[in-house]
């Protein structure tokens, strides 16, 4: 591995990037029942900027053994360092992590329809994301809509999905403003997921560079963000850094864990209002561990919501928290480690017995067994070699 996936995403970016440019119902808060379909497909989102990777990689998963069998390469994609799949299967969505695009300070986004009898993908179009450094995307539950956090860019876009699943320009542009008491990665905005809430009548987006939640009003039918009347934002502590956001199935909680203070914190959710509160902020890090190095990626609920897991880059471990579900509240359950480095996003697969962890820096992808009554994890040896794999999508098989 390059020295330069040791760099935060802007220094990485700065380095590597510069001067690329780009190729190619209403949600219940109910949790849903485990998919039982044996095959599934796992759509792999990396940065090919290194060298080592050539796009996005597609493998076959198997739910009864944790197997991974690689099926395809969608090459000549720049950076496609996040995904996202629409809800009827059709279409996927990737960011393009790009500091410029047709000549301009942007990134773009690229829509891709899925083959319906072998998962593969075939490019359709891109837009440009309208700001650089794009890193999370994700759509609207009725389809109609595809909504992106432009990490350098500072601010969040909306865009139509066309019929035949291409994007159109954009409908909602909203930048963000201000800094944060870490000087060398809070010196401006810098908006690093989006995510809608159970009935997609709020979007809330972490801003890393401000210590902010902010908090949209998203109207489904014409993909307008407007603030949020009753609470523009959620003020993190200083220097916390929130990045990535996951909601609690029964709705009434949400989970923001913190990049750059090593936090996650549970929140009270108003269904109604759209607001947040405090209930409670523990750390991702063991007690004594070093912080030198160390910093947080990705969170998510599990599916039947009695557990939390977060991934600490550097430590490279997921901590594993236990979910009172009327209070909200966190108790510690493990640390374990992810048999590699750098661990990015990760992903529980539809079938609810597997983790599987994106190990950035090793190129290689690890899956666990999660045990349903307590919540641990196992790792069972299974292990891919994917280059620099920073995403995961799960997709039951046709």
């Amino acid at each position: 591995m390059t020295k330069k996936n040791n760099f935060t995403r802007r220094e990485f970016l700065e380095i590597s990037g510069l001067g690329a440019t780009g190729l190619l119902l209403t949600q219940t808060a109910i949790s849903q029942p485990p998919v039982k379909s044996k095959k599934m497909l796992l759509y792999i989102g990396t940065y090919t900027s290194t060298g080592k990777s050539e796009g996005i990689y597609v493998h076959e998963f198997d739910s009864e053994t944790g197997k991974l069998t690689p099926i395809q390469i969608v090459k000549n994609v720049l950076e496609p360092s996040f995904l996202t799949i629409r809800k009827d299967r059709k279409f996927l969505y990737a960011v393009n992590e790009l500091l410029e695009y047709e000549g301009k300070k942007s990134g773009s986004v690229s829509a891709f329809s899925i083959d319906q009898k072998t998962g593969n993908l075939q490019f359709l179009n891109k837009q440009s994301s309208l700001g650089d450094a794009p890193c999370f995307i994700t759509t609207s539950e009725n389809g109609k809509f595809a909504l992106i956090a432009n990490y350098l860019g500072g601010n969040v876009s909306v865009y139509p999905i066309e019929k035949d699943g291409n994007l159109g320009a954009s409908v909602s542009l909203v930048q963000h403003s201000g800094t944060g008491p870490n000087k060398d990665r809070q010196e401006a905005a810098h908006a690093h997921s989006i995510t809608l809430s159970p009935d997609n009548h709020f979007a809330y987006a972490c801003d890393l560079g401000i210590d902010k939640i902010m908090i949209y009003r998203f109207d489904h039918n014409t993909g307008k963000l407007t603030p949020n009347e009753n609470q523009a934002f959620y003020q993190t502590k200083g220097g916390a850094g929130p990045r990535h956001f996951s909601f609690h199935p029964n709705g009434k909680f949400a989970f923001v864990i913190n990049e750059l203070d090593l936090t996650i914190t549970a929140l009270a959710f108003d269904e109604k209002l759209g607001i947040l509160k405090e209930i409670q902020t523990v750390p991702t890090l063991p007690v004594g561990a070093s912080r030198a190095g160390a910093s947080c990626a990705d969170i998510h609920v599990s599916p039947n919501g009695k557990f939390l897991y977060g991934s600490n880059r550097g430590h490279n471990s997921i901590v594993s928290y236990q979910i009172d579900e009327k209070t909200g509240s966190l108790k510690y359950l493990e640390h374990i480690s992810t048999q590699g480095k750098k661990p990015r996003n990760f992903s529980i697969d539809p079938s609810r017995k597997f983790l599987l962890v994106a190990n950035q820096d090793s190129d290689n992808i690890v899956v666990f067994r999660i045990d349903e009554q307590t919540g641990k994890l196992q790792s069972n040896g299974n292990i891919a070699n994917v280059p620099v794999p920073v995403c995961l999508k799960f997709m039951p098989a046709f």
